[in-house]
């Protein structure tokens, strides 16, 4: 009869085999792995990961951690079987012993293995058995925590049953082996150079499947990191359990006069971890160009980038349910002494003090932050906003990049590059979040300082450096590109550096701010009469060619976005300012910019008499002179060019128009 239920010995498998192995073999727990996972910034986070599992989703729940896991008698930990129900309370220090045993065992590995690619094998599988036993055996503690911990009662310990007193123990001795664990991994700022750099593969292998092989490093970094989330899952879930009782470390007390409890724990090894996670990042920031901004990410691999998100929502869960810090609470408290040249707090220690350029720094990582909020709970990238907007400390590194003076750790005004980017990255903001009125204030305080200016980057060479826009046409769909923002992942938007100066980058939050509003609400009424008031006579006439291209631009925009009518008539009343004997060059600016309004009027299908009659009057004067005998000829030659430039633009007004006609021209001249 045995024989009849043997299990075959060559393939296929039979089915006997395989019913065994699904009753023998739990599954694999979440773990950070990224051996699959493309480096690509909008790509889905690991399949095998937290967010992709359920993990995060099922602890923010308060659900079972492994619903149809550890369910028999008895569980494998180790290697060795325990009582499922009981094995936490009975034998708390004997397990934690044991995973210190394989995460030692782990490090020797690493520091024995060698570039023998006949041993690669051997030490991945066996790294990989060491790392899985830790992270199945934290899996354990939180589904015991779950299902079997509760909160011990204030009856007398006399009269209580030997285990009863040991699970009132409970809380307090894993609150000490968990501060154990934290302490024997240390921080990973200080794991070695050649830990914190295993982020890929050894070789794969392609035989019935894709295998890869990691070094031992790769796994002992993939482990710290397993371990530095499962110690904040579980005191999450211990103080969910305990129901807002304080656990407290009773021996630790005891023995150090210190206080050691479940939430200080909390937040000591949170802000440890955020710092180091910046740490981490400000390395990664030292290789990053200026072009390269929004396309170079902050993170070492796919599982650490991962950390960052379960980070993320598991604040913002506190924040509304426990009313702690919000994640962006956390961080801004890390990043400002940074940027304000401050000494920073006490919890956060260790952070890096050699960063080359540490407002730029900010700049960069909390556009990549914000654009990790966009994952979902499952780690879906999704076009909604999971995590709020960090408008107030943005605002505050708007003020440090348009006057870096009010900050004591820069005072010289930054180039056209660091402006540039920090500007790029204001944008991506408000592709994120609703646009801000006061960041927008903010800028338009420092433009309107430098409307004259060049923005060029010398190093860039002629690349993002503003034309002058030949043809009225030319101007026109310039604003139009500033009003028609690209996806925050698209190559336009990420390339814009390259493409636009930091001015043509403003108008694109410009117009993003106006668009929100086009009712004409008090925002877009503040914003306009912003941009009015700083414009007088002695502004007008004080511009520079490219400063008066700009304000053309930025008036062209701003029509776009309100009432056309209004900005035109203001436009006009502006350029009215300047002297009628302003350089040529000047004038044909002037005209271009006008005929761009005749060609926004048209496309509105509004009137067009008022601004023709404008522009005729304006070039009969410039005509008269030009035909008077008694002009220098070289006056002449100067003012050929605007004449002409002007002749070619109104008939870009005609073939563009479906409704003026040659019978109309006595309008324009």
């Amino acid at each position: 009869m045995a024989d009849d239920f043997s299990e075959s010995l060559t393939p296929p498998v039979s089915p006997f085999t395989a019913d065994s192995l699904c009753e023998l073999m739990a599954a694999r727990p979440p773990c950070f792995c990224c051996s699959e996972t493309k480096e690509d910034p909008a790509g889905a986070l690991p399949t095998e990961g937290y967010t992709a599992r359920g993990s995060l989703k099922r602890l923010l729940l308060r659900l079972d951690p492994a619903p149809a896991e550890y369910e028999t008698d008895t569980v494998e930990i180790f290697g060795f079987p325990w009582v499922t129900e009981t094995a936490l309370v009975e034998s708390t220090k004997l397990l934690f012993g044991l995973c210190r045993q394989k995460v030692y065992r782990l490090e020797t590995l690493v520091q024995s293995s060698s570039h023998d690619f006949g041993q690669a094998g051997n030490l991945h599988y066996e790294a990989e058995e060491l790392r899985q036993q830790c992270v199945s055996f934290l899996q354990y503690v939180k589904v015991f925590l779950h299902r079997y911990l509760e909160p011990s009662s204030s009856l007398d310990a006399s009269h209580l049953h030997p285990y009863e007193v040991l699970e009132a123990q409970l809380p307090s001795a894993l609150l000490e082996e968990l501060f154990g664990i934290t302490l024997l991994i240390g921080r990973l700022k200080d794991l070695p150079s050649n830990v914190q750099s295993a982020t890929t593969s050894l070789f794969t292998m392609s035989n019935q499947g894709k295998v890869c092989i990691f070094p031992p490093s790769w796994h002992l970094l993939h482990l710290h990191l397993d371990i530095h989330w499962s110690v904040l899952e579980i005191l999450h879930l211990l103080g969910h359990k305990m129901q807002g009782q304080v656990v407290y470390a009773h021996q630790f007390v005891n023995l150090t006069g210190e206080n050691l409890t479940d939430t200080s724990l909390f937040e000591e090894h949170l802000c440890s971890l955020l710092c180091d996670l910046t740490g981490l990042a400000i390395g990664k920031y030292s290789k990053v160009r200026p072009t390269e901004a929004l396309s170079s990410h902050h993170y070492l691999c796919c599982c650490t980038k991962e950390l960052w998100v379960l980070l993320m929502h598991l604040l913002e869960h506190r924040n509304k349910v426990l009313h702690t810090q919000s994640f962006w609470s956390y961080m801004n408290s890390l990043l400002r002494p940074l940027v304000t040249g401050k000494p920073a707090g006490e919890q956060f220690s260790g952070l890096p003090t050699h960063c080359k350029d540490p407002l730029g720094f900010t700049w960069w990582l909390v556009t990549h932050l914000a654009m990790l909020g966009q994952y979902n709970r499952n780690g879906t990238l999704q076009n909604e906003k999971h995590l709020g907007d960090n408008w107030t400390f943005v605002e505050e590194l708007l003020k440090l990049t348009c006057n870096p003076k009010v900050s004591s750790a820069s005072s010289f005004n930054l180039a056209e590059e660091q402006v540039r980017m920090h500007a790029h990255c204001c944008l991506s903001l408000c592709l994120l979040w609703e646009p801000s009125t006061s960041a927008v204030s903010t800028l338009w305080e420092y433009y309107s300082r430098n409307l004259s200016a060049s923005f060029t980057v010398p190093w860039l060479g002629m690349s993002g450096v503003g034309s002058l826009y030949k043809t009225p046409q030319a101007l026109l769909e310039q604003a139009r590109n500033c009003c028609s923002p690209f996806h925050l992942h698209s190559p336009g938007h990420t390339q814009l550096y390259r493409s636009a100066n930091s001015f043509h980058i403003f108008l694109r939050v410009l117009a993003l701010c106006l668009a929100q509003d086009r009712a004409g609400g008090v925002p877009q009424r503040q914003i306009k009469g912003r941009i009015y008031s700083k414009f007088s006579s002695k502004k007008m006439q004080e511009l520079s060619e490219a400063g008066l291209m700009n304000f053309l631009l930025l008036f062209l925009v701003v029509a776009r976005q309100v009432e056309l009518e209004d900005v035109a008539s203001r436009a006009c009343e502006l350029l009215g300012f300047l002297p009628t004997n302003c350089p040529p060059g000047h004038r044909t600016l002037i005209w271009r910019g006008q005929l761009s309004l005749l060609l926004l009027f048209q496309e509105r299908g509004l009137d067009v008499g008022a601004q023709a009659s404008w522009l005729a009057s304006s070039f009969n004067e410039t005509a008269k002179e030009f035909y008077n005998k008694t002009t220098e000829v070289s006056r002449k030659l100067a003012l050929w060019g605007p004449l002409g430039s002007y002749l070619e633009g109104v008939a870009e007004v005609f073939e563009t128009s479906p409704t003026l006609s040659l019978s109309e021209e006595n309008k324009y001249f």
